[in-house]
């Protein structure tokens, strides 16, 4: 194995591991609109433990179809 091709692997690993992040992201703020107040101040101020797992499920269940839809 010769170092271009580490480096390629490396870049891409840090492209699909950015562009997962983000989609990540973007889910959980999609989830914050369809909840109905603010969530992180529910979460936080109110200790609304059963909004903190569900919010806890989301983020899992979309963080493992991103990690197949990337990993193929």
């Amino acid at each position: 194995m010769n170092l271009d091709s580490t480096y390629k692997y490396l870049i891409n690993a840090s492209v699909f591991a950015v562009l997962g992040i983000i989609l990540l992201a973007l889910s959980f703020v999609v989830f914050d609109r369809l909840t109905p107040g603010k969530l992180w101040h529910e979460i936080v101020e109110k200790q609304n433990t059963a909004l903190a797992l569900t919010a806890a499920a989301m983020i899992l269940g979309m963080a493992f179809i991103i990690g197949m839809a990337i990993h193929g």
